[in-house]
C-alpha cells in the first residue's frame, strides 16, 4: 500500500509541475552492488514490487549501465524496475547505444556496429553474463532503444556525454520524446550525414585531433590521435592540454601548448546556463564540480574507482556538499 502512495505522489507532483528532488547518478558499468549500496546511502528502500524508491526523491541515470562490471543483469533489472515503477529516469549511455547497434542489422543485412575485434571485447563481458539467456538479453536491447538521449526541466539538464545546444535542438526537432527509432537509428551511423556527428557528440563527447603524429593509449589499451575535449570550455585562446578532459602530459609533444583558438567549433556551455550533469569521462579521485553549473558524474567505478550521485534541490549554483559516492 505504502509503495502505491509513493507512485501517486510522485506522479501528481509531475503532473502539476512542482518540483521533484532528484538523485543523479553517474556510469554503473555493470556494478550492482555498489549501486545498491549508494541507493541506500541516499535513502531508497527497496521492496519486490516497487524495487528501490524513495518518498520525495527519484533517481536519474545518466547511462551506461552494461559492458565491464561483474553483476550487469542485476544492474539493469534495478535500474528498469525503478523506471518502470516511476521512480528513476534513465538516459541512454554511448555503451547502450553500440549494443544496439552491435546487435541490430541494416536493410542492407549488416550489423551497424561492426563486429570488429575492439567492438566484441567491447561488450565481451555482457555477452558472457547473458550467456544461455538470449531472450533476456534480446528483450534489454528492445528497452535501450525505448531510452531519451537527454533530459531537460526548467531547472538543469543531463545527456551522457555533450550538451552542445545546437546539437540538442536539432534531436528536439527530429526525435520523438528524444528516443532515437529505427529510421534515425540507421541514419545515426552514416558518417557523412551531420546526424551521426550529433548522436557521436552527444553519447561519446567532441573529439580533437592532437597535434603531429602524437598520440597516446587509453584505459583500455587502444592507441588514439584525438583526445575528449572540455566542451564547457571557451575554446579562445586554448591549448590542446588545457581542452583536454584527461590529463595529458604523458603525451610527448611540444606541441600541446600551442594555441588553437582556430578550432572550427566555438560552441561552448556556458557560465551562465543552467546546471548541467553528465558522464563518460571516466574522472578520478573525490567527487567534484568542473564549475559551478558543470558536474560529471562519471568517477571510474569500473576501473577501481567510485560510484557517484549528486542530490539535486533545485539550486542555480552547485554545491560541493551534495555528492555521494561508494
Amino acid at each position: 500500500m505504502r509503495d502505491i502512495t509513493i507512485q501517486i505522489y510522485l506522479l501528481i507532483r509531475l503532473k502539476t509541475g512542482r518540483y521533484i528532488m532528484t538523485d543523479i547518478i553517474g556510469d554503473i558499468h555493470g556494478h550492482a552492488v555498489k549501486l545498491k549500496k549508494l541507493l541506500r546511502k541516499l535513502g531508497y528502500k527497496h521492496s519486490k514490487m516497487s524495487g528501490f524508491c524513495h518518498p520525495h526523491r527519484k533517481v536519474l541515470f545518466i547511462g551506461d549501465y552494461i559492458d565491464r562490471g561483474p553483476n550487469i543483469p542485476e544492474t539493469l533489472k534495478i535500474v528498469k524496475q525503478m523506471v518502470e515503477n516511476g521512480n528513476a529516469i534513465a538516459l541512454m549511455g554511448n555503451h547502450e547505444y553500440n549494443a544496439i547497434c552491435f546487435h541490430t542489422k541494416s536493410k542492407e543485412g549488416e550489423y551497424l556496429r561492426e563486429h570488429s575485434i575492439k567492438n566484441i571485447l567491447q561488450h565481451k563481458e555482457t555477452l558472457k553474463q547473458f550467456h544461455n539467456n538470449q531472450e533476456e538479453y534480446d528483450s534489454y536491447i528492445e528497452w535501450f532503444k525505448t531510452l531519451p538521449l537527454f533530459y531537460e526541466t526548467n531547472e538543469f539538464r543531463a545527456v551522457h556525454a555533450c550538451w552542445d545546444s545546437n546539437h540538442i535542438e536539432n534531436l528536439r526537432e527530429i526525435l520523438t520524446d528524444n528516443k532515437l527509432d529505427n529510421n534515425t537509428l540507421y541514419i545515426s551511423v552514416i558518417k557523412e550525414t551531420g546526424f551521426y556527428n550529433v548522436i557521436d557528440h552527444t553519447l561519446k563527447g567532441k573529439e580533437l585531433k592532437l597535434p603531429g603524429e602524437a598520440t597516446f593509449t587509453d584505459k583500455d589499451g587502444t592507441i588514439r590521435k584525438e583526445i575528449r575535449i572540455k566542451w564547457w570550455k571557451n575554446p579562445e585562446k586554448a591549448t590542446y592540454r588545457s581542452l583536454s578532459v584527461i590529463p595529458i602530459d604523458d603525451i610527448r609533444s611540444k606541441r600541446l601548448d600551442d594555441d588553437i583558438s582556430d578550432l572550427p567549433d566555438k560552441n561552448y556551455y556556458s557560465e551562465t546556463e543552467k546546471p548541467v550533469f553528465f558522464g563518460h569521462y571516466w574522472l578520478e579521485g573525490k567527487p567534484g564540480l568542473f564549475r559551478n553549473n558543470v558536474c560529471c558524474l562519471d568517477y571510474s567505478v569500473a576501473k577501481g574507482g567510485k560510484l557517484a550521485a549528486y542530490s539535486f534541490n533545485g539550486e542555480e549554483i552547485l554545491d560541493r556538499n551534495n555528492f555521494s559516492f561508494v
